[in-house]
């Protein structure tokens, strides 16, 4: 009696399936059909994007959330057009498992149909990226891709699967005759501090008089934010957070001052170079933190690194000590320390307090001052109508500046969220309406708004047919300024004739266009229009956008980084 046969693309969907992969986006083409026909088999769902980079974004965007692989699946140029989001995963860290359908390997090198070196191309995006090269192995490298994805620090993976291999036929048993027998997802491997090097690192934080905390994602990926924020509050210890990382705690917590980022939250200067020891804990010592240098670090401050993984200690030889541990593990360990910091921690609140005095002014005199609207107004008011478990979403350049300062704001006068969702560490422009529809799939019964740039509308705008596609209405709240306007404001400090140059966009009806879709859309001119537009957004029930005509203001970190010289803008 022959052997019951199964096409390679179906093994690779069975494959997914029992490592519990819930959701496929994709941009279906030929090279994928078999593996969707598999899903298909599997009940696996699968959502069917208007471009591979929205099918990329949209599955980091999942994966922020849930903390576990999400697949995008797309054909060979398909490839290409996903390596923007690629990057974006790369530099959240956020497990994302590409899978290609490849070129035949027949003839591989000999120019076949739509050939590419898929492997090379995304090798230095990814944690781990492989050809499959043998079908009864295809569930072996799933295997391999998963456990590269979720061990240690997170990060994204690429298997790249031949055409003929996912076309192929092959014993349904194939491959799952060797150890591991259990295929499915197994709990991830977590470092413990080693007790003498743990012991040092707490005697160093009980004998500091001024220490702080810079939390950075990989708090967020080894699910410890809860341990954070209790070791805030217990031990009276200030907390920042890396610029651009998922968000560890909600902005009205007590414990959380803000970002470690001068421009954006300039109290947070005081608070680092006023410091005694800095614990960044599941961060990089990156350009944002000035490689770990002096002035953002004070020579005179002792800096210490806690991460999960050899790896990203690598990225942190400029700190004073190392300590490889799981954050979580660490700082649960910290919350035995009998000892508590409050003085230097209210000093911390009273200044975050000032701060917000100060903008809260600033922008009561600016709306009474011109009556066009503001884009910091504009974040503002938005939140005002958002309830404590909706989501907000903001994407751009002075747009996401200004939409950080507002948060922040609204937060210390109690404002809650469900959740707060930005680009990551490479600020690509284009990823808020994918993040917004990764938000509603995810939470069907809650209100998500988008607050986008006008430019980052147009990066990746075209992501919203999915979220009529899907029947997920988002909310789009667009800054239309008429043009890039960070880099404007970039060209006119640094170009001689202080004038900006190919960053306009004519007056695009943003309103009209998600009307043309089958959604909701209206035009804001005015500030009191604002939040009765969004209310009647939202009783629509449809995807929708208000299309808000704000003027350019330079946000504090472009003013910052853009004065007239002679070097780049952004360092």
């Amino acid at each position: 009696m022959a052997k019951e046969k199964i096409r390679g693309g179906s093994i690779l969907a069975r494959a997914l399936k029992e490592k519990g992969v819930d959701h496929v986006f994709t941009l279906a083409g030929g090279f994928c059909n078999p593996a969707l026909e598999g899903m298909m088999e599997c009940q696996m769902p699968v959502i069917n994007c208007p471009h591979e980079q929205v099918a990329g974004h949209l599955a980091d965007g999942h994966s922020r959330i849930t903390r576990k692989p999400a697949v995008c699946l797309v054909g060979p140029e398909g490839f290409a057009n996903a390596v923007p989001a690629m990057l974006e995963a790369w530099g959240e860290r956020s497990p994302v498992i590409f899978v290609t359908g490849s070129s035949t390997q027949k003839r591989q090198g000999s120019g076949g149909f739509k050939e590419i070196d898929d492997v090379a191309i995304a090798q230095p995006l990814t944690k781990y990226s492989i050809s499959i090269t043998d079908g009864d192995r295809i569930s072996e490298f799933v295997d391999r891709a998963w456990s590269a994805a979720t061990t240690g620090y997170p990060g994204p993976v690429h298997i790249s699967l031949p055409v003929d291999i996912m076309f192929s036929s092959y014993d349904f048993d194939a491959g799952l005759d060797e150890r591991p027998f259990n295929r499915g997802p197994r709990y991830p491997i977590k470092a413990w501090p080693e007790p003498l090097a743990l012991l040092r690192i707490v005697e160093l934080i009980e004998n500091s008089e001024r220490p702080i905390i810079i939390g950075g994602h990989g708090i967020w990926w080894s699910r410890s934010e809860r341990f954070l924020e209790q070791v805030g509050k217990k031990l009276r210890i200030p907390i920042f957070n890396v610029p651009y990382h998922q968000k560890l705690l909600g902005e009205e917590n007590e414990a959380y001052m803000g970002l470690a980022d001068f421009h954006q939250y300039h109290p947070s200067k005081e608070a680092i170079q006023e410091s005694d020891l800095i614990l960044m804990i599941g961060g990089r010592l990156d350009n944002q933190m000035n490689f770990g240098n002096a002035p953002f670090f004070p020579v005179s401050t002792r800096l210490i690194c806690v991460n999960g993984s050899d790896e990203e200690l690598n990225y942190n030889r400029a700190a004073d000590e190392l300590l490889l541990s799981d954050p979580g593990a660490f700082l649960q360990t910290l919350m035995d320390i009998e000892k508590n910091w409050s003085e230097w921690f209210d000093l911390q609140s009273s200044r975050r307090e000032h701060w917000v005095k100060e903008w809260s002014d600033y922008i009561e005199a600016e709306t009474q001052r011109d009556n066009r609207i503001h884009p910091l107004q504009l974040s503002l008011d938005v939140q005002k109508e958002m309830n404590e478990e909706d989501w907000l979403v903001f994407d751009g350049g002075n747009t996401h500046f200004w939409s950080e300062i507002a948060v922040n704001i609204a937060g210390w006068k109690g404002q809650r969220l469900g959740g707060i969702m930005h680009p990551g560490n490479y600020s690509l422009l284009g990823v808020g309406v994918s993040f917004g529809i990764s938000a509603k799939n995810l939470n069907p019964d809650k209100n998500v708004v988008v607050i986008s740039g006008d430019g980052a509308f147009l990066s990746g705008g075209l992501s919203i047919e999915a979220a009529f596609q899907e029947g997920l209405p988002i909310i789009v709240v667009i800054d239309n300024n008429g043009g890039l306007d960070c880099i404007s404001q970039q060209q006119e400090r640094l170009f001689s004739n202080g004038k900006h140059f190919a960053t306009d966009f004519r007056d695009i009806p943003f309103h009209a266009m998600f009307e043309g879709l089958g959604g909701y859309g209206e035009m804001v001119t005015k500030r009191e229009e604002i939040g009765p537009a969004l209310r009647r957004a939202i009783a629509s029930g449809k995807t929708a956008c208000l299309n808000v005509k704000c003027k350019g203001v330079i946000s504090p970190i472009v003013a910052a980084t853009s004065d007239k010289r002679d070097k780049a803008s952004i360092e």
